[in-house]
């Protein structure tokens, strides 16, 4: 896929996040390592997206993981800081500091081109809901890119990141119209997402 491509792709999943957005009441943030930013950027060209979009915390450096999102320096050595732990911890860490929003997503991951072989093209993508209770609820999934370019890397995280965000606002919606009786059910699918 080329620039281009991503950069259309990646305009329309941002419109559909924002439709989802719209329908109910939830606010996002992010946590981005690995893509510097530019799921942020990609989010600002949406006009309207403030109403929904928190902010973004750019972590690039394990020093800065740690001072701004409680990732525990243990966890930084070993697994790492391309780990599920890692971005799980990230995700936490960027909603416990943002108060008026319930669902967070974080990436981390190696784009190269020194990453080690093992790591190449590597990312952990993970999200975080807080519920009504305060109560958390955190997963992270691991992804090995297609793209083997660093800048198409970088576009091709941040579709993944914005897609997982779209997904989990479809479902959170979903279970909330269910628990609080709106609908007597939710479907999920390729044909509802």
């Amino acid at each position: 896929m080329s620039d281009i491509d991503f950069d259309k792709s990646l305009g329309e999943v941002v419109s559909r996040i924002q439709q989802r957005c719209d329908v109910a009441t939830h606010r996002f943030v992010l946590a981005e390592s690995c893509t510097a930013g530019l799921i942020s950027a990609v989010l600002g060209r949406q006009p309207g997206i403030s109403d929904f979009f928190c902010g973004s915390a750019v972590t690039y450096r394990n020093h800065t993981k740690q001072q701004w999102l409680s990732v525990h320096d243990q966890d930084l050595v070993d697994p790492g800081p391309v780990s599920a732990s890692v971005a799980r911890q990230m995700a936490e860490g960027v909603l416990a500091e943002t108060p008026e929003a319930n669902i967070a997503a974080a990436i981390t991951g190696h784009l190269g081109p020194a990453a080690p072989t093992e790591l190449d093209g590597v990312i952990y993508v993970a999200v975080a809901v807080r519920g009504e209770s305060e109560n958390l609820i955190a997963v992270s999934h691991r992804l090995e890119l297609v793209e083997s370019e660093r800048s198409l890397r970088q576009y091709e995280a941040a579709l993944f990141v914005l897609l997982t965000l779209e997904r989990l606002l479809s479902v959170v919606t979903g279970a909330e119209a269910v628990i609080h009786a709106k609908q007597d059910i939710f479907q999920t699918g390729a044909d509802r997402i």
